[in-house]
């Protein structure tokens, strides 16, 4: 029998109790990669907000506990314009509001007009409001296509009855998902006359972008600026929370499940004590004793990742339906989802199965002969 055909051997031997660790194991992969996933999901829709201007890098309030919450003064935006190393600076104004249920979170954009164009905003239908209009929108034509709407239909939201004058294109996806009002009525319907919520910057040719923000963010101390999403944190503390939450659940999640794997590989090591004194009165060395309890702890492992892996995807697809999160998450499996998966499985393997494979390595063959 080959080594392989053991560990394979030795594993089915112990049906429930292998299937239960590999459970533990899958519990313990679901929960990483589901918070993984959620939590790249909100990054990625977060960053999106930032980038969906045609800019260099995205200025906001400093420490806020929600990007669409940032504020930003008017002064700040004409004394930013007037940088020798700015050559445009587009001052917009945020907002989500519930369209429906499929769209709990319809993104509004307040923006000047005749900035439009330097926001890389393409009218492909129609025209764009005019800048004084209280009751025009813009309507992103994946949002129209979404909405089934079309040029010069009622747009209703907020308790507000718009007229749809024109369709637009950013290439964003979350940008063209939206709608863009005149600023100057967006800041009267909010109650945020001269407010902001974010600058689009874009520096003059030849200019160092990671220069120009270290700048800005030096003359600018309640400002921060944004280009990626390493960035982004320095903005919105809430994805600080997201990623402190995602990185202990991990490490809770490795510890909870070692415990587990070692508990199951613990009792395994003293119901085979006569074995391993078998194995090693017969010549095994105890690298190769060691290999042989490492492998079948792997092998529960591997089989626990797959299922963890399944369970996550399972989990993901039904919280994404949700109403509620409609819109919202926008699930992407990379790469980095399975290698999540493997390092959290050998994480508790290892952790778990070391102590009783080392055990198991250094018994001495006549005391584990006389073993009952």
């Amino acid at each position: 029998m080959s080594f392989l055909s053991l560990v394979a051997r030795n594993v089915a031997t112990k049906k429930v109790r292998s299937i239960l660790t590999a459970l533990a194991v899958a519990i313990g992969v679901m929960t990483v990669v589901t918070l993984g996933l959620v939590n790249h999901s909100i990054r990625t829709s977060a960053l999106a907000i930032m980038q969906v201007g045609r800019a260099d890098f995205t200025v906001a309030q400093k420490g806020v506990s929600d990007i669409l919450s940032s504020s930003v003064q008017q002064a700040d935006l004409d004394r930013l314009r007037q940088d020798p190393d700015v050559a445009q600076a587009i001052g917009v104004l945020l907002a989500t509001k519930k369209y429906d249920a499929a769209n709990p979170l319809f993104i509004e954009i307040g923006i000047r007009p005749d900035e439009m164009a330097g926001f890389g905003v393409n009218i492909i239908q129609g025209r764009a409001p005019a800048p004084t209009a209280q009751h025009e929108v813009l309507l992103g034509y994946e949002a129209a296509r979404n909405l089934g709407k079309k040029v010069g239909e009622t747009f209703h939201i907020d308790n507000v009855n718009y007229k749809i004058v024109g369709l637009y294109q950013t290439g964003q996806s979350l940008g063209d998902q939206g709608a863009m009002f005149p600023l100057i009525g967006m800041q009267a319907h909010q109650r945020q006359s001269g407010q902001l919520s974010l600058l689009f910057v874009q520096v003059r040719a030849g200019v160092n972008v990671q220069a120009a923000q270290a700048r800005i963010d030096k003359d600018f101390p309640q400002l921060v600026t944004v280009r990626t999403a390493a960035d982004f944190g320095r903005a919105d503390r809430s994805l600080q929370f997201i990623n402190a939450a995602d990185k202990g659940s991990t490490i809770l999640a490795v510890l909870i499940g070692a415990v587990i794997v070692m508990s199951t590989m613990t009792m395994t090591f003293i119901e085979r004590t006569r074995e391993f004194g078998v194995l090693s009165a017969i010549g095994w060395r105890r690298t190769r004793i060691l290999g042989l309890v490492m492998s079948e702890a792997g092998l529960i492992g591997i089989v626990g990742a797959a299922a963890g892996v399944a369970l996550s995807f399972a989990a993901t697809s039904v919280v994404a339906q949700l109403p509620s999160l409609q819109g919202v998450l926008h699930l992407d499996y990379t790469g980095s989802t399975f290698g999540r998966a493997i390092y959290t499985a050998a994480g508790m393997v290892v952790l778990g199965a070391l102590y009783p494979a080392l055990r198991a390595a250094f018994l001495a063959p006549l005391e584990a002969l006389r073993h009952e």
